[in-house]
């Protein structure tokens, strides 16, 4: 029997059977979807995250233009799927195919538009690309306007914290301080988090640098791994 070929039309279809209506209004909400919340309009189906990777992951072949209508779709999982798939040829692509998927990613920023989606590919993707290259580019969508482009370059820098490389970690939570959504705060702090788990006098000399600057989200998250006693003392200002 010949299998028939896996599209997007198909891929939709299985998204669609696999919602949960119930889940999908608790998930609404937790996303922020109301008038005037960072993820208005936006639309669920209800799939929990391991679900619906399996699901993108069995059309991982799909193109560019395929995906591109993914991304533009009013579904949240829509996108969250193509994502998904662009992680996946990233990591078996060779150089040509992953110069193509970080151009596109970079083009579709304002469809990469709520936080689960920037996570679950920024870090996979443009963070991955930048451990063998310059890395202007983290400069400049840390000055956008777009709060996801913001989270964006701020989230790809683990990819290069894991490495062992800091400093430009560092340098973009540094330009982020005063930025005033808590999505940005807790991001900062997660990605300091991680700085101190490769050098933790390095987290400790940023946090009494800036520590009049940082948001106390920010700071309660670049701490959670000290012992309780000692994130007390941090809390109030003391690193010696």
């Amino acid at each position: 029997m010949i299998e028939k070929p896996r599209t997007r039309t198909g891929l939709e279809r299985a998204l669609k059977v696999a919602g949960n209506p119930e889940r999908a209004a608790f998930v609404a909400r937790y996303f922020k979807t109301g008038k005037g919340e960072y993820g208005e309009g936006d639309v669920f189906l209800g799939i929990p995250v391991p679900v619906l990777r399996k699901t993108a992951l069995a059309y991982r072949h799909l193109g560019f233009p395929e995906l591109q209508r993914l991304l533009d779709s009013k579904i949240h999982e829509h996108r969250a799927a193509a994502l998904e798939i662009l992680v996946a040829q990233y990591k078996r692509g060779d150089e040509k195919l992953r110069k193509a998927i970080v151009a596109f990613y970079l083009k579709n920023t304002a469809r990469i538009n709520n936080w689960d989606l920037v996570d679950l590919s920024c870090r996979a993707i443009l963070g991955a690309h930048l451990k063998t290259r310059p890395r202007t580019i983290l400069r400049r969508l840390a000055k956008s306007k777009s709060l996801w482009e913001r989270r964006i370059a701020m989230v790809s820098t683990m990819a290069l914290v894991w490495e062992g490389e800091l400093d430009d970690a560092l340098v973009i939570a540094q330009m982020l301080l005063s930025d005033q959504h808590d999505l940005m705060h807790k991001a900062i702090g997660w990605v300091l988090r991680e700085v101190g788990l490769v050098d933790r006098a390095v987290l400790l000399a940023f946090l009494k640098t800036h520590y009049a600057q940082l948001p106390r989200t920010t700071l309660r998250y670049a701490i959670e791994h000290c012992p309780p006693a000692r994130r007390k003392q941090m809390l109030a200002g003391i690193f010696e």
